[in-house]
């Protein structure tokens, strides 16, 4: 399998991490959703002629055990483990030289990068069973005069024999959570081509571990990159030639200072001369100390 630098495409699979803070360069704090996008491989390419339309089939992930059916699909594509998730993406105004082959990888620096707008399609999570009040952000009834058993109730739902039904689509209690979402205009602020995650402004659908497509739409005009944040900076050959002038002249340096300082003659002497001086002063000493011992002994 090689590594597909792929920019026709607009849309990769990605997991969620978790979810954290950080700081722009202009000093706001942001709420930032971090998103694991491991290479996506090439299941299956449609074309025009075949298939009357241009797209690729994505597969994410990995899972122990996967259907005949798709065991079957993958052996064309030459993949060994089945992917957990496998989503198909439109390739608009493709042409069919430049469509990638089954078995290449898409990584996430080929396709994204800071600044750009995306939007996150996932599956939100699940609440269960709710009534209007949490469902549909309904107010409820009085409190008062009676009513403690209507706080949370749905109210009327509808008129008398005419037209003597309930309208579809009327708001009220069932099962909450657990649909197809799309949050639009998210930005990229961060992309790590090493470790593969991408850092996306705002939060999106859907549990931590949870798979979603993330699918570019343009680009943010307004985009500030993060704190710390550092593009690569051009080297100029005359900047290359200053450095490699000041690297061969500084052994030079290094030897003048490594060469020692040589005494002065008329220090070295002065320090002779205090030496003799002590040793006579000791001598003068000594012969004091002699004398007395020997007036003692008598």
């Amino acid at each position: 399998m090689a590594i597909f630098f792929y920019f026709m495409i607009q849309a990769l699979l990605g997991q969620k991490l978790n979810q954290t803070q950080k700081f722009l360069q202009d000093g706001r704090r942001i709420p930032v959703t971090q998103v694991s996008v491991a290479d996506n491989i090439v299941l299956q390419v449609k074309n025009m002629q075949k298939d009357q339309y241009v797209a690729v089939q994505l597969g994410y992930g990995a899972k122990k055990h996967g259907s005949k059916a798709l065991i079957g699909h993958l052996k064309k594509a030459g993949v060994n483990m089945a992917p957990a998730v496998i989503k198909e993406v439109s390739l608009q105004n493709a042409v069919s030289e430049d469509l990638p082959k089954v078995g290449d990888l898409f990584t996430v620096d080929a396709v994204f990068k800071p600044g750009d707008t995306v939007d996150v399609t996932g599956t939100s999570k699940g609440k269960g069973f709710a009534g209007v009040v949490k469902r549909h952000n309904f107010r409820g009834g009085p409190k008062t005069h009676g009513q403690s058993d209507r706080e949370r109730a749905p109210g009327s739902i509808g008129q008398t024999t005419t037209p003597g039904r309930v309208y579809r689509g009327k708001r009220m209690a069932g099962r909450m959570g657990g649909q197809t979402k799309t949050v639009t205009n998210l930005t990229i602020v961060d992309v790590d081509a090493k470790n593969k995650t991408l850092s996306i402004l705002g939060l999106v659908p859907g549990h931590k571990q949870s798979v979603f497509l993330i699918t570019q739409r343009g680009t943010d005009k307004k985009f500030v990159p993060l704190l710390g944040f550092k593009e690569a900076e051009e080297v100029t050959p005359e900047v290359v030639e200053v450095e490699a002038q000041v690297a061969d002249a500084t052994p030079e340096v290094v030897e003048e200072v490594v060469q020692p300082v040589e005494a002065a003659p008329e220090v070295v002497e002065a320090k002779e001369d205090k030496a003799e001086e002590v040793k006579e002063a000791e001598e003068v000493v000594s012969e004091t100390v002699e004398e007395v011992k020997e007036e003692e002994g008598k």
